[in-house]
């Protein structure tokens, strides 16, 4: 071999190993931590703050919470703010994703009455945040209604556009001078689905397909007019950003190049998440989801379909209220059809059933499997089905029982940072940013403080509510720092 030949080969062996997954993030990607109001500021009744639907849920049911526990202390952020603000310093993050208790400002739901003690806690959050250069990122509605607004009908209730979209307005006013990055609705399917659909979670009304659809029809109208009020009225001199956050898994076919399982998986996907998101990113309900509802509905003798039509004004309304797309991503499942017929109801009408497979491996939540191989074939799905949109993965995280030294969910981290990577080399997918779930060990909901996904330890035993940081938040402070996925570039 000549020299020449020799060089060739030497640099041809260097390219060939360069086409690996690069491991270092562009200067441009954002890195950020989350949490929501429900979950950790306590205060559950402090300065004005009136009742919200999981108020009323935990006090009234005990017994449907893990360990009888409720939130009325939570973390106690409500006090304690600015150790808050430290901690998520410490991490070096671009940006923290936090909610607004919408009983907090507006103890009576409408704008009629504004709590000015509820204003001002969140104001000097977000003046906390930007003294130490952290941009907020805020989330208006994180599942906890007032549940004076429930007792009106909550989300069967078509004013809950109006209600919703003055609230929007008015937190615009407030705070949208210092925020440019807004979320409506977290998680949809968790307020309708679970709330007036499955009955899971408050306000628990049983939906029998068609509560549910009612609710995510009025949601999604709720979420359109908000944005069309913040691009009309604020975004020319807040020049900030809005959209909506979904949660998706990944619906894997049991059954590898299978028409059956492959169109199951598609079912599944589009009646899970794909139902809170098409109309905004594309228009109208997937076809799917309409194909299916309404011919279920037709055999069962229904003369209306119980999935609500959307009008081609609404459906114009609708259609584009974005700026990017909001993605919170945990886990995945396997998709198997179901020919069965069902009674009414969204996880009937989907047709197909999920499973997950036992040589996965698990964490402290039952539900949750580590699968980042998941992530990437969605980021991959969503850039293929609605049209290369800006991702932002709004949350992403690990749960165990409160470790400090959790090496699995660094594990967990890292093995999706890396998926993230890949899919924007090798698919082109357009992820900007990624968040952490969540900064501190919170309150779980129905799962109480049973499940941990905090990058901080937070002793619920203790009064003064105990942080102490975990070895998870040393790593992800290293990636920040170095934009590497191992923490370090060698």
């Amino acid at each position: 071999m000549t020299i020449s030949s020799l060089g060739l080969f030497v640099i041809s062996v260097l390219i060939a190993e360069g086409q690996g997954t690069p491991k270092r993030f562009p200067d441009d990607f954002k890195f950020g931590v989350a949490t929501s109001s429900y979950q950790i500021e306590g205060g559950w009744n402090d300065d004005g703050k009136s009742e919200s639907i999981w108020d009323r849920y935990v006090h009234e049911n005990p017994g449907r919470i893990y360990n009888k526990s409720n939130a009325d202390i939570a973390c106690d952020s409500y006090h304690k703010s600015d150790e808050d603000v430290e901690m998520i310093k410490t991490l070096g993050v671009d940006y923290y994703r936090f909610s607004l208790s919408w009983p907090r400002i507006l103890p009576y739901g409408t704008t009629d009455y504004v709590n000015q003690k509820g204003v001002e806690y969140y104001r000097n959050l977000i003046k906390n945040l930007k003294k130490n250069n952290i941009e907020p990122m805020v989330t208006l509605f994180h599942w906890d209604l007032p549940q004076t607004l429930q007792d009106r009908g909550g989300f069967l209730n078509e004013k809950i556009v109006e209600w919703f979209r003055d609230y929007a307005r008015l937190c615009f006013q407030l705070f949208g001078d210092d925020v440019k990055t807004w979320i409506t609705f977290n998680e949809p399917k968790q307020t309708c689905m679970m709330g007036y659909g499955l009955a899971i979670f408050p306000p628990r009304v049983s939906g029998h397909g068609i509560l549910e659809y009612k609710c995510t029809y009025y949601l999604l109208k709720a979420h359109a007019e908000s944005w069309h009020v913040y691009n009309e009225e604020f975004r020319q001199r807040q020049k900030g950003r809005i959209s909506i956050v979904v949660d998706f898994s990944w619906w894997e076919p049991m059954v590898a190049n299978n028409t059956m399982f492959i169109a199951a998986a598609e079912s599944g996907i589009q009646f899970m998440s794909g139902i809170y998101a098409n109309a905004i990113y594309l228009g109208d309900w997937p076809e799917i989801v309409k194909q299916r509802v309404n011919e279920r509905s037709r055999k069962e003798g229904k003369t209306v379909s119980r999935l609500p039509a959307f009008t081609e004004e609404e459906i114009a309304r609708i259609r584009g209220t974005y700026d990017f797309f909001g993605v919170n991503f945990y886990t995945s499942v396997l998709a198997v059809p179901n020919p069965i017929p069902l009674p009414s109801g969204i996880l009937n009408d989907r047709g197909c059933l999920s499973f997950q497979s036992p040589k996965w491996e698990g964490a402290g939540s039952i539900w949750l499997k580590v699968t980042p191989w998941g992530l990437k074939k969605l980021l991959k799905y969503l850039k293929e089905t609605y049209n290369n949109p800006e991702i932002i993965i709004t949350e992403n995280g690990y749960s165990d029982t409160g470790e400090l030294e959790d090496d699995k969910r660094i594990s967990y981290i890292k093995q999706h940072l890396e998926v993230i990577l890949e899919a924007r080399e090798e698919f082109g997918v357009n992820v900007t940013a990624y968040t952490a779930w969540s900064l501190m060990d919170n309150f779980e909901w129905i799962i109480g403080y049973r499940d941990r996904f905090g990058l901080y330890h937070v002793d619920f035993t203790d009064p003064e509510r105990k942080r102490t940081i975990k070895k998870s938040a040393l790593y992800y402070r290293d990636v920040i720092k170095s934009r590497c996925v191992d923490g370090k570039c060698e």
